[in-house]
Parts: structure tokens; C-alpha cells; sequence
């Protein structure tokens, strides 16, 4: 008995499992920053969605500054970018923002005229003897523009997350989820392979004429053209097949293993959602029990990810501008945060029935009157 075409009927109609749509063996994953932003946050939902929730609640958190025009300064969009986004989006996937210091040499900012954030990956730091970094050297082809990083009113502002490797460059949060990005992605390419030959593999051809013989070679390649031309495809799902000359089709089903390609999908979304710092329910993630409902998921994504985030890029900024503005501080206003209402609901009932309390100290301590 011999099996008709069983490889060569899958060559060209679904993707090897040993390897990647990107050229990359099962169990490798791009390492460089680009490719994994292709495949991340260009290609893969989850990821997209994560980071665009995280950096969307940072560029909508209420500030407060030391003064009014600090805030515009930081809320004002330049060449049609809004900073705060931008830096966090960079935080998260890069580990580096670089926000440039545009001036104009005077007016009622002080000699900056806007901030940028400048692509992460086209900056390079300058260090001096003693490995401190004296300027950031920023590429465009083959243009470079260097950046003053010492003195009270440097060029650039360098806001960069925890890097226990490294001294002057950030880590983000993408090579950390890149594994369950190529995951997710590998099954995304399974599952739709799977739907395009109708939900289930397509079977084996099978040639027992009886007396052990074989197909001739002419005879295997017509057969071949056409089975790929009649039968593969989800065009063609369904159609009934004519066998003849000691031909029959044997089906194949789907083992486990296979299956349970629905629930490998799933658990790699759920860790591409952990290393973003998005709790999975926020992202309609199904089976997530970690969180009694949607507020406190919420409350939780304000709480753990996009307050210590917009807390970090702001204190950055805000020491990057003290040359321009004396005693210059930015914070989020917590006050009016809506997903941290309750919590003030809370801190403000356990204060009004601390009897024991003066009435200044209440106000101190709710942040009245400070």
C-alpha cells in the first residue's frame, strides 16, 4: 500500500510547522527592535491593543503642574504628535524616550518652543571618559544631528525604564513578550491555514491496485495537478471527489494536540497582555477570573501600569525643563483620575469619621488646601 501525494498535496497550501512566515525557526523569534515591532505591534492584536490602551490612558491623565504654562507646554501637540502617547508607547516598547527640546529663543515658554519625541532606535548616546553621557547623537540616513545632553538646558530629555544590563539604555517590554507574540502569531497562521482547507485536514489519496504495484510518473503528476487544482482550498470544501484505478481517499482528523491550538492561542495573549502591564480582562481576554469585574480590572491598569508610567515620563520632563522653569514639578492629578473615584470615595468617608482629627489636618490629608 502506498500513500498518494501525502506531502506533496501540502506543500504550497499551509505553512511548515518547523517554521515561521517570517523565515524563523520554531522556537526563535526576531531579535532585532524593528522586526519585533513589525510582528508585535504592526502584527499581532493583542500586543497593538495593550500598548495603544496603556499610552492612550498616560496621554489622558489630568496634570497638574507648577505652572499653567508647563502644562501646555507638555499637552501640546508638535507636528502632530501628541508627546505624552508617544513617550509612553516608546517606554513600553523600546525601554527609551527621547524627548527634543525645540526653542525659539524666547516667549512666554521661556525659550522652548515644543517637545518631540524622537524615534528611539535612531538615537545613540555619547559618553565622556568617565562613561557619563555628554550629548545623543540622532540619525536620519545619512544625516546626523548631534544633541547637547549637559548643562542646566540641554538639547534633549533621556527618560529611559530599569536596565539591569546595561547603563545607559533602557529595556522594554518587547523582548520580553516577543516569544508569546510569535506564538500567538504561529497559531493565528495555524488556525487560518486550517480554514482554508476546510477546517480540517485534508486526508491521504490512497493507491492499492492489489498486486503491490505503483503509479507511474506521468501518472503521479497528473493526478497531482489535479488534485491541487480541484480539490485544495477552501474554495473548494465540500466538493466530491471520482476515484478510480484502485484510488481511495482515507480522511484524517484532528488529534488533541492539534485542537488545542484554540487554548495555546489564548494563553499566549493572556502573557503578551502580562508583560504590557494590561490586566487581560480589559482586552476581552475570556477565562480571566482574576479581577470581580471590569472597574476593578480598570482601577488595577491605573494603579500597577499607567500611573507609575506617566509618573516616570513626567518627572523626567519635568527635570529636563527646570532650566527653563524654576521649581518646576508635573504630576498626575489623582483627584481626577475617574477610574481612581471609588478609592477617593473611600480615602474621603475614612477621613469625615476620624473624629480625633482637626479639621486642617482632614483637609492635609484629603490634599485640600495644600
Amino acid at each position: 500500500m502506498r500513500l498518494f501525494g501525502r506531502r506533496s498535496a501540502r506543500e504550497g497550501v499551509r505553512p511548515a510547522l518547523s517554521r515561521t512566515g517570517t523565515g524563523v525557526a520554531l522556537g526563535e523569534w526576531p531579535r532585532s527592535y524593528e522586526a519585533q515591532v513589525r510582528d508585535a505591534f504592526a502584527g499581532n492584536a493583542i500586543a497593538q491593543r495593550a500598548v495603544k490602551l496603556v499610552a492612550e490612558s498616560v496621554a489622558a491623565a489630568p496634570i497638574a503642574a507648577s505652572v499653567p504654562a508647563l502644562a501646555t507646554l507638555v499637552a501640546t501637540r508638535s507636528g502632530g504628535q501628541a508627546l505624552l502617547e508617544s513617550a509612553a508607547a516608546q517606554l513600553l516598547l523600546h525601554g527609551n524616550a527621547y524627548v527634543q527640546l525645540l526653542r525659539d529663543g524666547a516667549g512666554e515658554t521661556g525659550g522652548v518652543a515644543a517637545l518631540y519625541a524622537l524615534r528611539p532606535e535612531r538615537v545613540t548616546v555619547e559618553l565622556d571618559a568617565g562613561g557619563w553621557p555628554t550629548a545623543y547623537v540622532y540619525r536620519v540616513g545619512e544625516r546626523r544631528t548631534r544633541l547637547d545632553a549637559e548643562g542646566p538646558r540641554p538639547d534633549v530629555v533621556h527618560i529611559r525604564s530599569f536596565n539591569p544590563v546595561d547603563d545607559h539604555y533602557g529595556m522594554g517590554c518587547l523582548g520580553a513578550a516577543a516569544g508569546a507574540v510569535a506564538v500567538h502569531n504561529a497559531a493565528a497562521r495555524w488556525n487560518k491555514a486550517l480554514l482554508d482547507n476546510a477546517a480540517r485536514p485534508s486526508g491521504a489519496l490512497v493507491y492499492d491496485p492489489g498486486d503491490g504495484g505503483a503509479l507511474a510518473p506521468d501518472q503521479f503528476e497528473r493526478l497531482k495537478a489535479e488534485m491541487e487544482a480541484g480539490f485544495a482550498g477552501a474554495g473548494n470544501a465540500g466538493r466530491p471527489m471520482l476515484l478510480e484505478g484502485g484510488l481511495r481517499w482515507q480522511p484524517l482528523s484532528l488529534s488533541p494536540a492539534d485542537m488545542d491550538f484554540v487554548g495555546l492561542k489564548a494563553a499566549a495573549a493572556r502573557e503578551i497582555a502580562l508583560a504590557f502591564g494590561v490586566p487581560p480582562m480589559l482586552l476581552g481576554l475570556p477565562g480571566d477570573a482574576t479581577y470581580a469585574n471590569y472597574r476593578e480590572a480598570n482601577r488595577a491598569l491605573w494603579r500597577l501600569t499607567v500611573l507609575p508610567l506617566a509618573g516616570t515620563i513626567l518627572a523626567g520632563l519635568a527635570q529636563g525643563l527646570s532650566g527653563w522653569f524654576e521649581d518646576a514639578t508635573l504630576t498626575v492629578d489623582l483627584d481626577r483620575v475617574a477610574a481612581l473615584s471609588e478609592d477617593r470615595e473611600r480615602l474621603w468617608a475614612s477621613v469625615a469619621a476620624a473624629d480625633f482629627l482637626s479639621v486642617e489636618e482632614k483637609r492635609t490629608m484629603v490634599g485640600v488646601g495644600r
